[in-house]
């Protein structure tokens, strides 16, 4: 069965999946340039890119590395992955398809083996803009919010089993929303009478409970946030999803990272930070007493991230928040 084929029956079917049907994805590819520079692919290099996506960043690592440059490529959405088979096919022979997270790179490639590795965080614009998957705010759909449809976690699951002191923590550790406490202890209250079931019900209660006091923003943008990363546990995966790439990377190699939330870039900021330094420590506080002097393990390659330009954010808006940190193996 060809990669298309796979992906678009991994899409629709499954133990308690609905028929979802697969729509045109189109996704605008963040930061492209500026990631595909940092990884500076060549001819023969091999390069994995833990987010296909819309395939842009893929698409762009191929066209740079030919004639025969390599590329493994994984999803956790099938939606995606049948989309990247269609724009990768123009470079047949040159790359490798798998449906999984980032976090398996390590069991899927050998250790040293790759140039480069490419990770875009966060959830893409097709996920945000069809209303079966539950992400979005604009429309109405099931409370739902998995990038894989086999998982069995949903937002609706959370925000009707979990206690309002797990959901405030949720909130405010997740989406940085500052009525997480209030917002949590309504959301207990209201399912006592009606569980949540659409993304409409749960925005339209936030939004009578928080006023938008002149924000572009819908109230709860935050609240949604927090439900996603919560049910794909994208920092667990992050965290993982480091040490995986870091394990298959060659010296020299290098790992690029888009992120668009302030935990994401933190676990970044933190994983770099402890291979750049120049000593080890025992324990969990780095005291200068128990340091011991160790050489480098990576290098950043730009000191401060790399965030869009001007004509970027122009063009997408939801680029905003987007910033790029790259590390160099040593």
């Amino acid at each position: 069965m060809e990669v298309v084929e796979l992906a678009l029956a991994a899409f629709g079917t499954g133990k308690g999946l609905r028929s979802w049907a697969v729509p045109e994805y189109t996704h605008r590819t963040v930061l492209r340039d500026e990631l595909v520079a940092a990884l500076q692919p060549r001819a023969g290099g091999r390069f994995a890119d833990g987010t296909l996506g819309g395939a842009g960043h893929a698409a762009a690592i191929l066209r740079a590395s030919a004639p025969d440059g390599w590329l493994f490529g994984c999803d956790r959405d099938p939606a995606a992955l049948a989309a990247a088979a269609k724009v990768l096919a123009a470079f047949a022979g040159r790359f490798e398809l798998r449906q999984g997270s980032f976090a398996e790179l390590a069991n899927w490639l050998p250790a040293g083996s790759l140039d480069g590795v490419a990770m875009d965080l966060g959830v893409s614009s097709p996920q945000l803009d069809q209303p079966d998957r539950g992400f979005s705010l604009q429309h109405d759909g099931p409370l739902d919010m998995r990038f894989d449809p086999a998982a069995t976690l949903t937002a609706a699951q959370l925000v009707n089993e979990t206690g309002a002191d797990e959901l405030a923590r949720m909130f405010w550790e997740l989406g940085d929303e500052p009525q997480s406490r209030r917002l949590a202890r309504a959301i207990v209250e209201e399912r006592q009478n009606r569980p949540f079931q659409t993304t409409r019900q749960l925005a339209g209660l936030i939004e009578r409970l928080v006023l938008r006091h002149g924000r572009a923003t819908h109230p709860a943008t935050r609240v949604f946030q927090a439900l996603r990363m919560a049910v794909n546990d994208e920092l667990g995966a992050l965290e993982r999803g480091l040490q995986a790439s870091w394990t298959v990377l060659k010296p020299a190699g290098r790992l690029a990272v888009i992120s668009f939330h302030s935990g994401e870039d933190r676990l970044v900021k933190q994983f770099g930070r402890a291979l750049v330094r120049d000593y080890e420590f025992s324990g969990a506080v780095d005291r200068p007493e128990f340091r011991r002097p160790r050489a480098p393990r990576a290098r950043w390659v730009f000191r401060q991230p790399v965030r869009p330009g001007a004509d970027e954010l122009a063009a997408n808006p939801r680029a905003r928040s987007a910033q790029l940190r790259v590390l160099e193996k040593i």
